[in-house]
């Protein structure tokens, strides 16, 4: 990749605080005026109307009533017309590569909605290139018009033990990671057993981060809250995003925690958790707002953070607290509250011009200073990246796969078996371990879509050694033959294929071991729809658009089949991640992670 940035960066405080002096006293004229709006602050709560902002330098310098004495022959006058003068959005916690495509293409796709400061967990292409791979997105990161804040991914593989990943990361590579320029703190840790057993790799992790005075990232997907959440609170983790309760989030506030509240594309875990602060009364400056997975289409066509503050408000937040969950709350967490959250003197000129507060209708999007976006349409050109060879052709499946690789043997004798099924939740990550009675033909398993039993498989892909382990889930609904396969598999990423026909998952997995990944589906030998995603097999070289509409098409051939799952794709995504209960499926076999241990796929 380049080295040079393409967008200049902005000068640290340090060098600047004599100019923005200058601005605010009159002394020297600003590079921009805003006039006549609505000031959102939230540092105090207020709406306050009739102030003008001088930003200079890429930052604000003056905040207040009339301006006019920052105004020079050189300055820009920008004429709020009494709008709402709203702080940049901020993503507290996001997988980029859950929206299928680049850094860049991702900054693309979110600009317009708002989104001015992202922080970034890339522990997906960790799973398949180690460190060169968040190093890869990290030096991405540092050259976007916004800002882009890596998080040095802590589990991978996300548990040792259950899964094989296609790289190990441990603390040697945490502590190098919080070196960089942009390392913002420690990714989710979800080997949440490991903290609360201090595990030596997940402890020295901890104290890496800590060491280099950065926010460790937290990931407890348990619903137990006894001892074990308790250890795992002492271990370190600041924050956590798996809560679906209102018991979730109140226990972790309590314990110092900030509980971070998400709607992804799949994830819908705002409107439960809120009550904590609308009904229980619970300090709001401890709640977060993200978004955690947002598929392509959903950044297209719906939005990004602005979709969560929508509806964060819906739920009976006021709209300046709901702002303030997705501004100020994240950057004091992340300890950058001097330098992004709000618009006050000294912090990055992160704003939005806001026409209508409760429904944050945004007219235009300003970053350091500069406009790059205006009704919804981005002003800026943000060049293609080019991924080096490293990080292609990662899908090797070491043999071509048949309908024979899917069958499930028998055990000997039996007619009908009692089978373990993972359970998709709809717009939910958990998943429920089921049981289903099977029939039995030619000492093969069958499925029984008349039930919604169809199969799962998990095809090996980063080392080639053609293995297969095989299962049954149940939820998507498929009505007729079809297999959707996928090397989008959190976190591990091997390839997951959930089929209703044996011959179809065979050819789905094979037309992504030719393409080098992807996501595809297939009904009796037919390409219905493709995504192809080249990078790691995780992520399109295309731009966001072009994804979008990729992703849409599968997303119509899949209701085709039957399944009406909200977003299907993205619970398809998360039948391998065996952090988070009840039943999944790894390499290793079928998993219990409410017990963390392997169990036999028959009863």
């Amino acid at each position: 990749m380049p080295k040079t940035p393409r967008f200049s960066r902005p000068k640290p405080w340090t060098e600047v605080a004599a100019v923005l002096v200058d601005v605010a006293t009159g002394r020297r004229p600003a590079d921009m005026v805003v006039r006549n709006g609505r000031w959102v602050n939230v540092h105090s709560g207020e709406v306050i109307p009739g102030t003008d902002v001088a930003i200079a330098k890429g930052r604000f310098a003056y905040c207040g009533p009339n301006a006019s004495h920052a105004i020079g022959e050189g300055t820009k006058v920008v004429d709020a017309g009494g709008r709402y003068l709203v702080p940049g959005l901020c993503d507290a916690h996001m997988h980029v590569e859950s929206g299928m495509v680049t850094v860049t293409e991702f900054c693309r796709a979110v600009i317009p909605h708002g989104t001015t400061s992202m922080f970034i967990d890339p522990h997906e292409i960790a799973n398949v290139l180690g460190l060169e791979g968040v190093r890869l997105m990290h030096d991405e990161a540092v050259d976007m018009p916004v800002n882009v804040h890596v998080q040095m991914p802590s589990c991978v593989p996300s548990a040792p033990g259950l899964e094989n990943a296609g790289a190990t990361l441990g603390p040697k590579d945490v502590a190098e990671a919080m070196t960089w320029e942009n390392i913002i703190g420690l990714g989710e840790v979800m080997n949440f057993p490991g903290v609360a057993a201090n595990d030596a790799t997940m402890t020295g992790e901890i104290a890496a981060t800590v060491a280099a005075g950065k926010t460790v990232g937290g990931h407890y997907a348990s619903p137990d809250l006894g001892l074990a959440f308790h250890g795992y609170v002492a271990g370190g983790p600041e924050d956590d995003h798996e809560g679906t309760r209102v018991e979730d989030a109140i226990a972790r506030v309590r314990q110092g925690m900030k509980a971070m509240l998400r709607l992804g594309s799949a994830w819908y875990d705002v409107a439960t958790q809120i009550k904590a602060v609308t009904e229980q009364g619970l300090d709001p400056r401890n709640f977060i707002l993200c978004t955690d997975d947002s598929h392509s289409g959903t950044l297209v066509d719906e939005g990004h953070m602005n979709r969560v503050v929508r509806h964060a408000i819906a739920q009976g937040l006021k709209p300046v607290t709901a702002i303030q969950m997705a501004t100020i709350n994240t950057a004091q967490h992340f300890r950058l509250e001097r330098e992004i959250g709000s618009i006050a003197p000294g912090r990055l000129a992160d704003f939005l011009i806001v026409s209508d507060l409760a429904t944050l209708t945004i007219d235009e999007v300003y970053a350091r200073g500069v406009r790059l976006a205006k009704g919804g349409k981005l002003e800026v050109d943000i060049p293609v990246r080019t991924y080096p060879a490293s990080a292609r052709n990662t899908v090797k499946l070491g043999r071509k796969l048949g309908a024979a690789d899917f069958d499930i043997a028998a055990p000997a004798g039996a007619n009908e078996v009692r089978a373990r099924v993972i359970g998709v939740i709809e717009n939910q990550a958990p998943t429920r371990a089921l049981e289903a009675d099977l029939p039995v033909e030619d000492g093969i398993v069958q499925m029984d879509r008349r039930n919604d039993v169809c199969q799962i498989a998990l095809v090996e892909r980063h080392r080639g050694t053609g293995a297969v382990v095989n299962g049954y889930v149940s939820g998507f609904g498929y009505m007729r033959d079809c297999a959707l396969a996928s090397t989008v598999a959190h976190d591990s990423h091997h390839m997951i294929v959930v089929g209703t026909n044996k011959a179809d998952m065979a050819a789905a997995a094979n037309r992504l071991g030719e393409i080098g990944g992807g996501v595809v589906l297939f009904s009796q030998g037919k390409e219905l729809a493709l995504v192809e995603m080249p990078i790691a097999g995780l992520m399109s070289d295309e731009r966001a658009e072009i994804v979008a509409a990729k992703a849409g098409k599968l997303t119509a051939a899949m209701r085709e089949m039957g399944c009406s799952l909200n977003n299907a794709y993205m619970q398809h995504s998360l039948l391998a991640l065996v952090v988070i209960p009840e039943l999944r499926i790894s390499d290793m076999g079928i998993i219990d992670v409410t017990k963390f241990e392997k169990v036999d796929l028959f009863v």
